[in-house]
């Protein structure tokens, strides 16, 4: 079944319309909006647990963390089936809702949508959602390297056009700046765990201990041991249940970049020039001046 499942995953990926269209003003694949009454009427269950972010900022290794500790520190169930399998993409539309669908409880999701455009249903259900944010210019080298060896996204054009195109949210999934702000003021409203990559490359099991006891488990030292072995970047980036190796290359063409690139904080000093770095600083303070939320750059 897992392997019937990936292959209809891959071919629907490799259908992918990389055009940008505006879904409810935010900038998504052509793809995505042709199915986007699918997605939004998606039918949310008590007890589903969400990995959300903005794309490139930790979310295959939080939802690695989320599935261990679901699987109580089982690395054998961890290796089931690869992760795009077993913790179905929402916007991937009909393959990943339909194995949503089917999926006992309680479902472990994913999604990259930005708080407003959530299918209302997980509002109304009592669901929990960990979102993990990474500091903009991390993000923004790791979204440029992900757009060059995605094929299913769209051509980036050289650094210097990524940067602005980045800056203006003028990428899929919209602006960096709206997307941590609305889900960071969405924290009283809802069971949201704001988690920074940050902190988790800092002090993975004070961060995994802190998942744990948001969902609710508690799990043995040894457990938990296993856990921050097993979702370690090093871990992962050999594991092809993770790093999307299992993939084609006519889809994610490694011989530009691997899937996971570096997992570091800091890497963007070899990118930014000393001009992009004052105006993205700029925009960083226009932007999230008042909000209450700050990012570590470096640590």
């Amino acid at each position: 079944m897992d392997a019937h499942i990936t292959e209809k995953i891959m071919q629907e990926m490799g259908n992918c319309d990389t055009t940008i269209i505006e879904v409810e003003g935010v900038p998504m694949l052509q793809s995505i909006s042709d199915v986007w009454d699918t997605i939004y009427n998606f039918q949310a269950r008590d007890g589903d647990i969400v990995v959300a972010s903005y794309p490139k900022s930790g979310t295959t290794w939080t939802q690695e963390i989320l599935d261990m500790i679901l699987q109580d520190g089982s690395i054998e169930k961890s290796m089931r089936a690869p992760c795009f399998v077993r913790v179905p993409f929402l916007e991937m539309a009909y393959t990943s809702l339909e194995v949503a669908n089917s999926m006992p409880s309680p479902r472990l999701l994913k999604t990259h949508l930005p708080v407003h455009l959530m299918p209302p249903s997980f509002w109304e259900k009592n669901v929990k959602i960990v979102y993990v944010a990474r500091n903009p210019k991390d993000c923004m080298v790791s979204y440029y390297y992900f757009h060059k060896m995605d094929n299913t996204m769209p051509d980036p054009g050289t650094w210097e056009n990524f940067f602005s195109m980045f800056l203006s949210g003028n990428v899929s999934w919209g602006s960096w700046f709206d997307h941590v702000i609305g889900w960071w003021k969405s924290q009283d409203k809802h069971q949201i765990l704001y988690v920074f990559y940050e902190d988790m490359i800092e002090d993975p099991q004070r961060e995994i201990q802190r998942v744990m006891t948001f969902l609710g488990k508690d799990l043995s030292e040894e457990a938990l041991q296993k856990i921050q072995h097993h979702t370690s970047f090093s871990s992962m980036k050999v594991n092809p249940m993770v790093n999307y190796g299992v993939l084609p290359t006519s889809l994610f063409d490694t011989s530009i970049s691997t899937f996971m690139r570096k997992g570091t904080v800091g890497d963007w000093k070899n990118h930014f020039l000393v001009s992009q770095n004052i105006l993205f600083d700029e925009e960083y303070k226009k932007k999230m001046d008042g909000s209450g939320l700050s990012f570590r750059t470096e640590l």
